[in-house]
């Protein structure tokens, strides 16, 4: 997959930083005040969600994950920022694979309805599909 140009490399990192939005409390956007000095995000005024699992940097500083094996914790590698997010996702016993809480688990990870029914399709879809290739392989 590919976001605002950043594609994903042999090596799990994208081309370039995937850095969201200033979370500055204008419209829509919930308002979050630095909390990294700007070493993840490049901002040091307010937060940005940043790498492909958008963590904000003071969540990714309790979560960091090192998913490949290098010994490093980097929100930008896909496989350091997923085993974090199914940390954050499964935290205090949350069971993904039961309805209360794989919405628990989603919510926490931001507490909107609609991303959460958003997430929710996606995921659905994304669930039919792998099983159409299961039957047709």
């Amino acid at each position: 997959g590919q976001y605002a140009g950043a594609v994903l490399g042999a090596d799990g990192r994208p081309s370039k930083p995937i850095i969201g939005v200033p979370l500055d409390g204008s419209a829509g956007v919930q308002a979050i005040g630095d909390t990294d000095g700007g070493r993840y995000d490049g901002d040091a005024g307010v937060d940005r969600a940043v790498g492909p699992m958008q963590f904000i940097p003071g969540t990714w500083r309790k979560w960091a994950s090192d998913g490949n094996g290098d010994g490093l914790g980097d929100p930008q590698q896909i496989d350091d920022a997923a085993l974090a997010a199914a940390r954050y996702l499964c935290a205090g016993g949350r069971d993904m694979a039961s309805p209360g809480g794989w919405w628990a688990g989603i919510l926490s990870y931001n507490n909107s309805t609609e991303y959460a029914q958003k997430v929710f399709g996606l995921a659905d879809g994304y669930a039919k599909g792998a099983q159409s290739v299961r039957k047709q392989g």
